[in-house]
């Protein structure tokens, strides 16, 4: 089943409520993804729902991944992959999917590696939007070839990219967005003066990754700089810690929620969360 799509995710949702234990096989088919972190989401709250229900020890859930572990960056793996031992769940890399054997009810990689299932929660190969191919815009996956820095288009110089469009180097999640429209914005109008544009996109991300049982953790990294502790939004105070799994960011995630409703659709500008990632307040070895 695909979680992405609204009836995929109502048929998931129905299968789940009344299924009475097996193989749960949460699986990533390749890179790129919307979010790296969304399946890992999924197999936690999975975890929870399954605690919830008093029948978590009838659930065995795998986290199968293309990756050579949990995550892109190597700190975040090691917490992320902690945490999945935590929570008794099973872990499968470099898993090139080579098909879905319906029948012995299996995914098979490319070396003939088998994970069996009951339920396979799979996220496809994502691809940028059909317009992106009919315009000859798009690469091979239709998203569109795009300066990292500028956000401005590398075969046209008077157009600019944003979000799940761009093939840039970072993750394709709502707070990646709001970064590079702050930036895009200021460069459009750059272009239009005929004014040098500001190479000032670094991949700033961050990110909640709802752990369940109530509790959250939170990364912030860009394309240099990996996710590390600290202490976020405001250095040496917080309320948030970065890289570990607390209530306090299961609450920043709930009044996040507020903020994106009340604020950013309405184009507040937020002073505390700058656009490009600020080093202050995490621990660099």
């Amino acid at each position: 089943m695909i979680f992405y799509t609204f009836k995929g995710s109502l048929a998931l949702r129905d299968k789940l409520k009344n299924w009475e234990g097996g193989k749960l096989v949460v699986h990533i088919t390749e890179m790129p993804i919307k979010c790296p972190v969304a399946p890992l989401e999924f197999a936690f709250l999975a975890d929870s729902f399954f605690k919830d229900k008093k029948m978590r020890d009838k659930v065995e859930i795998t986290y199968v991944t293309p990756l050579s572990g949990a995550f892109t960056k190597p700190k975040a793996t090691e917490a992320l992959e902690h945490l999945l031992e935590e929570k008794h769940i099973k872990i499968e890399s470099d898993f090139a999917i080579m098909e879905v054997d319906n029948e012995k009810k299996e995914i098979v990689d490319y070396g003939g590696r088998t994970v069996p299932f009951d339920i396979l929660v799979t996220v496809p190969t994502n691809k940028g939007d059909d317009v992106m191919e009919r315009s000859g815009l798009g690469d091979d996956l239709n998203f569109v070839p795009t300066h990292k820095a500028t956000l401005q288009s590398k075969a046209h110089e008077n157009i600019f990219v944003i979000g799940d469009a761009s093939n840039i180097p970072a993750s394709k999640a709502g707070s990646v967005a709001h970064f590079e429209a702050e930036i895009l914005t200021e460069n459009i109008l750059r272009y239009v003066k005929g004014e040098p544009l500001k190479e000032e996109f670094d991949g700033h991300a961050n990110c909640f990754i709802e752990t369940g049982g109530g509790k959250a953790l939170l990364i912030d990294f860009n394309y240099t700089h990996e996710p590390v502790e600290g202490t976020f939004p405001f250095p040496g105070v917080g309320p948030l810690r970065l890289m570990k799994e607390s209530r306090m960011n299961h609450l920043g995630k709930l009044a996040f929620k507020w903020i994106y409703w009340h604020m950013l659709l309405k184009g507040t500008h937020i002073p505390f969360v700058s656009a490009t990632m600020s080093e202050s307040g995490k621990k660099y070895d």
